[in-house]
This record gives C-alpha cells, sequence and structure tokens, in this order.
C-alpha cells in the first residue's frame, strides 16, 4: 500500500489542524526567529561602536551564528525524519530562544560568539522542519501557497527588528533588544498544546534512520535535485544575508547617520510583504520554478541598481525593488526545495540544503568585511551580489525540475 493510500485511509483518525491555525502557529516561530537575524545587523552597528570593532570582527561576529545554523538545519532535518516534525520543532525554537536572551548579559567578543553560535543552532534547525510540516499537513491544490504564506511571517519578523531597533537601541542600548528576542521560549508552550504531529509522517509505516536518509538525497533521481538546491541555498543565503547583516553599516559609512540608516532600512523593508504575497499567487499559478527563476534575475538587477544609486532617493528605489523582489525569490526557494524530496527524506533534503546553504551566509559577512576594510566600497559590494545571483539564476533556470501539479509523498 503507498503512502498516500494510507494517507486517505486514515484521514479520519488524523486530522491536521485548520488553515489559519497552521500557519499562524508555525509561522509565529519563523517570525521570532527572523526578528532575531535582523536584530544582529542592526546591534553590530552599536557594537562597533562601543566595542572598537573593526570590520572584520563585525563581520565574524555576524557569521558565527551562521556556522551554527548550518549544523542547526542539517542535523534537525535529519533529526525531524527519525523522530517526528513537532518535536524537533519545539526543541530548536527553545534552544535559540534561551541562547537569545542570554546574549544581552554577554561581557565580550568571546561570550557573544559562543552565544550567536547557539543561538544559529537553534534558529537554523526550526526554519526547514517548520516549512516541512507546513507543506505536508496541506492539501496538494495549496501547499505551495501555504508554505509560502508561512515563510511570510519571516518579512514580518524583519519589520518587527526594524521597528524595535529604531526605536530602542538608539535610547536604551543593544543588550535590551535581545531580552525582547527571547520571549520565544514561552512559545514553545502554545506549540507542545496546539500542534499535532505532521499527518503524512504519522502515517510512515518505518521511519528511516539518519544514514537512510541520508543516502536517500544521494539516490538514484533524487542527486540532482539536491546539488541544485544546495548551490541555490548557498546563493540565497550570500546575497540575502551579506546585505541584512551590513547594510545598516554600510549607510552609515555612507554617511547616513545611525538613526537615518534604520530608518532607511525600515522603509525598504516595506516591500518585503507584497513580494511574498506575489510569491503566494504565483507558486500555485505558474510553478514554483517558473516563480523563483524571474525573481532571483531581478533581484539580481536591482542590487546592481541599488549598487549604482546617485543619490538617497535612487537608494530607496532600488532598495525596495530589491526587497520586493528577493522576497519573492526566498519563498520560491523554500517551495521548491522542499516539494525535491520524498517524505522519509524531506526534512533531511530541506534541512541539509538550508545547512550547506549556509556557507553562503558564513562566507557573506566576513567577504564584505574584507572588502569594506580593502577600500572596495559600496558599489562593489552589490555588483558582487549581482554576479553570485546571476550564477544562481543560471543554475536554477537550467537543471531545476518544476513540481507543480506533482503528487509528492
Amino acid at each position: 500500500m503507498s503512502i498516500n493510500d494510507s494517507l486517505v485511509r486514515n484521514s479520519v483518525r488524523i486530522r491536521p489542524p485548520s488553515a489559519s491555525r497552521l500557519i499562524t502557529v508555525s509561522g509565529l516561530g519563523l517570525l521570532f526567529d527572523s526578528m532575531d537575524v535582523g536584530l544582529l545587523g542592526f546591534v553590530l552597528v552599536a557594537l562597533a561602536k562601543q566595542w572598537h570593532l573593526q570590520p572584520g570582527i563585525s563581520g565574524l561576529l555576524g557569521s558565527l551564528g551562521f556556522v551554527g545554523m548550518a549544523v542547526g538545519s542539517a542535523l534537525a532535518g535529519q533529526l525531524a525524519d527519525r523522530f517526528g516534525r513537532k518535536n524537533i520543532f519545539m526543541w530548536t525554537l527553545l534552544i535559540y530562544s534561551i541562547a537569545t536572551g542570554l546574549t544581552a548579559f554577554a561581557w565580550g567578543v568571546g561570550s557573544f560568539l559562543v552565544l550567536r553560535f547557539l543561538v544559529g543552532f537553534g534558529l537554523g534547525g526550526e526554519l526547514p522542519v517548520a516549512t516541512t510540516y507546513v507543506l505536508e499537513s496541506s492539501p496538494d491544490a495549496v501547499r505551495g501557497r501555504r508554505v509560502v504564506l508561512l515563510e511570510m511571517f519571516y518579512a514580518f519578523g524583519s519589520l518587527a527588528a526594524a521597528l524595535i531597533s529604531r526605536l530602542i537601541i538608539p535610547a536604551l542600548g543593544w543588550r535590551i533588544v535581545f531580552l525582547i528576542g527571547a520571549l520565544p521560549a514561552l512559545y514553545v508552550l502554545v506549540l507542545r498544546s496546539t500542534l499535532p504531529e505532521s499527518p503524512q509522517f504519522s502515517i510512515l509505516p518505518q521511519r528511516a534512520t539518519m544514514g537512510e536518509s541520508f543516502r536517500t538525497l544521494w539516490s538514484k533521481g533524487i542527486a540532482r535535485s539536491s546539488a541544485v538546491t544546495w548551490f541555490l541555498w548557498f546563493v540565497m543565503n550570500f546575497v540575502f544575508y551579506g546585505m541584512a547583516l551590513w547594510l545598516p553599516s554600510m549607510l552609515a559609512m555612507r554617511g547616513y547617520s545611525l538613526v537615518n540608516s534604520l530608518g532607511y532600512v525600515l522603509i525598504m523593508d516595506l516591500a518585503q510583504i507584497p513580494g511574498y504575497l506575489t510569491a503566494a499567487w504565483l507558486v500555485e499559478k505558474w510553478g514554483r520554478k517558473r516563480t523563483l527563476v524571474p525573481a532571483m534575475a531581478l533581484t539580481a538587477l536591482a542590487a546592481l541598481g541599488f549598487g549604482y544609486a546617485p543619490n538617497t532617493l535612487w537608494l530607496i528605489v532600488f532598495g525596495l525593488l530589491l526587497n520586493y523582489f528577493i522576497m519573492a525569490a526566498w519563498p520560491g526557494t523554500y517551495v521548491f526545495t522542499v516539494e525535491q524530496f520524498p517524505i522519509q527524506a524531506r526534512a533531511s533534503g530541506m534541512g541539509w540544503a538550508a545547512g550547506v546553504g549556509r556557507t553562503g551566509s558564513i562566507l557573506a559577512p566576513l567577504v564584505v568585511g574584507w572588502m569594506l576594510t580593502h577600500a572596495l566600497g559600496f558599489t562593489q559590494v552589490f555588483v558582487l551580489f549581482f554576479i553570485v545571483m546571476v550564477v544562481g539564476f543560471l543554475i536554477v533556470w537550467g537543471a531545476g525540475q518544476e513540481t507543480k501539479r506533482q503528487v509528492i509523498q
């Protein structure tokens, strides 16, 4: 009997949560996660002044959290294929929340680095598991849209980070923002009581070991998808986190005050939600790959325009376009990736793609920090983002597989 047959026969016994509860309960976890990542970009500006940090050290502070994310993504994905989506979802969220709160008490670069690794471990593990959970708890006709709506909470978290940073960092300092970021620890209790296990995972006749799920990723017919998604995630992480962590600092270096640079970033972030909504519509109408590929190409062009913007007006215009298109590409990346793998290795496939891709978010802050230290300025950094995104666009366009309307099992 196939997995689909088993799911139909058990549909009365195993009922997924309603769409609103599924997306809201899962999405709030992503909101808190993205808020943490967004806060770090603004905190680095304040830390650089308070601790007299060179750009290279600031880049290291940004990168180590992504080392934790790389480890957390790969490990949590495999654990979720073995022990269930819900359990791992809760544990990763709890780890990251506690570590975020403790970061408020960091007394120097060393303690900050250790805590950022732990924050990254929890954050990296939560993202692919939540995505897998929502996909498996949704009907085929709307699964892509629901995953995109889930990822839209990431944009809400970015907006929350920008607001918190603009209102709190100038007035109360950077430590208080990490105490605010620790609030998701309380939310674990809500998750425990309201979310059932993924229906598709619940009816698996046998759960794969961690070794078996990894070998499945490189088996015949799946290896190509693994290679494409690993490279895709590297590109998206490199461009997105290179910008997210350094943009406030680069604007400050260009002559804007801390308050003004935070305000400009907040204005640009407003374009993220329309980008998600556009992707939510297009992934079901056009397809996953057909939404992702144009969004990547337009992101590259917007990055180039942003780098060459001659004044504040054009900086904001291209910043809005850049945020709009990259936030249409990101949810396309999630939907495209999670549908490439069979259920017994789905969380592992998603987790390993996200984990390996985190090398992009590890390298980007270091590379940008090195470029700025060696007098390669604002324009050159965004030319680099343009080149990286174009290469990713070509790989996905040439080798990626469309999954729209395919039955996943």
